[in-house]
């Protein structure tokens, strides 16, 4: 299969589809690129055992050594922060290499907390490369700094304008600023471009459906989210990769509590979500709300009750 459209599998979120490719011949020139990005799916699916299992444990390619470290978690910090130093300043590798180096790298900080150490990585002097942009403007919305986040992908944009991963990045803070773009509907320029992968009938993403679902939850068409999202969660049934569905339930969370069309079923997705992704940040963010509130709550005392008086 064409290494483009793998690519392009992987940057819409295909995660499942791209995970049951075949390899092609390892003579061939597509099989490091395809190999990075089945292991790279089944990692974004939170598989990372598949993902170790891939990668040859005496490869030399940097990229594949990255995706291992990436794999390993925290054991693989240190490997991460050794393979950035070793492609600095080196014409060894191919720029495409590098740039993955960049992203696993920044990821795995990210993972770890350590924010500004992803930060300086994807920093580096000179051109930003496309997914390496992506993944920093990312990191500038998660911390609420949506001008920097699009002062990082507007020269990326300008220069490969066609980029799906710039596109996706773009759409992602019209989500967070309710960009009305030309049309002067909230979240448009996000909506139309959830719009135009879903209709591609060459991808069958869960992920892309999650993000139009989000999309339409904020412009209130409630109905319209649940379908996305059952539809997300029937591919995901099918492939049998029900790892992938952490977003998903988040989101029908959301949309069970505000449609309130069946009684009890927000609670039963909420206890779902919360038992099979414990760290997810929506759960994370909840429990710590409810236990200040219960720490606030147990420091006030309610007033003894007012006696009328004749």
């Amino acid at each position: 299969m064409d290494i483009y459209f793998i690519k392009q599998q992987f940057t819409l979120g295909a995660y499942p589809a791209l995970i049951s490719l075949p390899l092609p011949d390892p003579s061939s020139p597509d099989y490091i690129p395809t190999l990075l990005y089945k292991a790279r799916a089944h990692l974004a699916l939170g598989d990372n055992t598949s993902a170790l299992t891939l990668v040859p444990t005496d490869t030399e390619n940097i990229a594949l050594r990255a995706v291992g470290a990436l794999a390993r978690n925290e054991q693989g910090l240190e490997t991460l922060r050794d393979l950035c130093v070793e492609i600095e300043g080196d014409d060894e590798y191919e720029e495409w290499e590098k740039e993955i180096v960049q992203v696993l790298a920044a990821t795995a900080f990210v993972r770890a907390g350590e924010i500004e150490e992803a930060l300086e990585t994807l920093n580096s002097e000179g051109k930003i490369g496309d997914e390496p942009a992506a993944v920093l403007s990312q990191i500038y919305l998660s911390l609420a700094r949506p001008a920097l986040a699009q002062k990082v992908l507007a020269p990326a944009l300008k220069a490969n304008p066609d980029a799906l991963v710039l596109q996706l990045a773009e759409s992602a803070i019209s989500l967070l600023t309710g960009s009305q773009g030309t049309s002067g509907e909230p979240y448009a320029p996000a909506l139309s471009f959830y719009n135009e992968q879903v209709a591609n009938p060459s991808i069958s993403s869960p992920a892309l459906l999650v993000g139009r679902a989000v999309v339409r939850i904020l412009r209130g068409e409630l109905s319209a989210a649940q379908s996305d999202l059952e539809e997300a969660e029937s591919i995901l049934s099918r492939a049998k990769c029900e790892q992938g569905s952490s977003d998903m339930l988040a989101a029908m969370v959301v949309a069970a509590g505000l449609s309130g069309t069946k009684k009890g079923e927000a609670d039963q997705l909420w206890s779902r979500l919360s038992k099979q992704y414990p760290s997810h940040p929506l759960v994370t963010d909840l429990s710590a709300k409810q236990l200040l509130f219960d720490e606030c709550a147990s420091k006030f005392q309610v007033p003894p009750r007012a006696v009328a008086v004749a």
